[in-house]
């Protein structure tokens, strides 16, 4: 049965089902993943495959190009379609920042700043058309567009802030991996205990996991008198993760745990579970 969007929302030709997993512990393990293949995976491309920067960028956004292409073509949730993308979004993700900081010189007390403008920016825009930000009525191909452009910039913000708090600040790995997991039990503790809004819950969330995750990576790959880490490098950590993430894809593939059920969307999309 197809799920049907609200009056004014089908748009762009058709209606789809849910295009977005169900929220469970799943789901933000292999987020978290992503985020860590997301930091190591662009230094492997960029450092240790010598392409460069630039070319680092041209590749991995063509390869994004083709992935979402696929994504916007499937009329549902399908875990390896969708989470290939997830891991190629959070590797440009990390690049728009690696060239705005490393390519152009622009700190990273500029560069947070204007990642965070631009993704509330997004959200702006995205409310304005929709009027729900919630991922359970991701069902047309507009509100698609939005989500996934929110997920770049949420990487964007996320790679920034990571490295301006852990490098830029000198806090070190280890702190910025305790500073941004605290961050997320807070969010999580005013969700479940004080009920802030769901959807406003998962996007806090969402956007501070990915400099955790970041801080993951750089933790395992690197090893710094200054800033610690295990010097695990950036190829075993990448694979280490793919490896992790393939497991749990294929697993919630067949198991089907991380569907969306549609009698859980009701008649008003903020109050569906974030």
């Amino acid at each position: 049965m197809t799920t049907t969007a609200p009056a004014g929302a089908r748009t762009w030709g058709r209606d789809l089902l849910n295009k977005v997993p169900e929220v469970t512990l799943f789901f933000w393990v292999i987020k978290i993943m992503c985020t860590t293949v997301g930091e190591t995976a662009a230094d492997y491309l960029n450092e240790n495959l010598g392409f460069g920067l630039t070319n680092t960028t041209y590749v991995t956004g063509a390869l994004l190009v083709v992935l979402l292409l696929v994504q916007f073509r499937v009329r549902r949730y399908v875990p390896v379609a969708y989470w290939a993308v997830v891991v190629v979004i959070s590797v440009f993700g990390t690049l728009i920042t690696d060239n705005l900081s490393d390519g152009y010189n622009v700190p990273l007390t500029t560069t947070t700043p204007i990642a965070a403008a631009v993704l509330a920016a997004v959200f702006a825009i995205w409310w304005a058309f929709e009027r729900t930000l919630s991922i359970h009525t991701i069902v047309t191909v507009r509100r698609e567009a939005f989500y996934w452009l929110a997920i770049l910039f949420t990487f964007a913000l996320g790679t920034a802030a990571g490295d301006l708090l852990a490098e830029k600040a000198d806090l070190g790995y280890g702190v910025s991996i305790a500073i941004f997991g605290a961050a997320i039990a807070v969010v999580a503790f005013a969700h479940y205990v004080l009920k802030l809004n769901a959807v406003l819950s998962f996007w806090l969330a969402y956007i501070l996991t990915r400099p955790l995750g970041a801080s993951v990576g750089d933790f395992m790959s690197q090893k710094s008198d200054k800033y610690g880490g295990l010097g695990l490098g950036t190829t075993g950590t990448s694979y280490i993760f793919l490896a992790c993430i393939l497991i749990l894809v294929a697993f919630l593939s067949i198991t089907k745990h991380d569907q969306t059920d549609p009698a859980r969307l009701t008649a008003d999309p903020e109050q569906a579970p974030a």
